[in-house]
């Protein structure tokens, strides 16, 4: 049986604090990816899952939320994968500047280890 979403948190490259609202049972882990001041794209960890093993299988449908209030950015991703079969989800956010708009990427990754029988 699926279980409730757990709450979580995670710092970018710039220092902006994000909150994360995910499956315990699905997510491992979220990547940020944006471009640096010096015009270098970075990648980083932003949220790992605490537990390196699901307790129980992930329900048909999972929810992901990520939120920054800092930069006025929040989404949910929902899927419904009855076969457990989404490894990752790549999600590119158009956060609005002042000249313009800055892509900044988001990478959803599952695989934690099944429950132990």
């Amino acid at each position: 049986m699926a279980r409730h979403n757990r709450e979580g948190q995670g710092v970018d490259q710039r220092g902006f604090q994000y909150a994360v609202s995910y499956q315990p049972d699905w997510l491992r882990q979220v990547k940020v990816t944006r471009d640096l001041e010096t015009g270098r794209q970075s990648t980083k960890t932003l949220f790992r899952n605490p537990s390196s093993r699901a307790v129980s299988q992930p329900g048909d449908r999972v929810r992901t939320r990520i939120a920054s209030a800092d930069q006025g950015l929040d989404f949910e991703i929902a899927i419904t994968d009855p076969r457990s079969a989404v490894r990752r989800i790549r999600v590119a956010y158009a956060l609005p500047t002042g000249m313009g708009e800055e892509e900044v990427e988001f990478t959803l990754e599952s695989e934690l280890a099944p429950p132990s029988e």
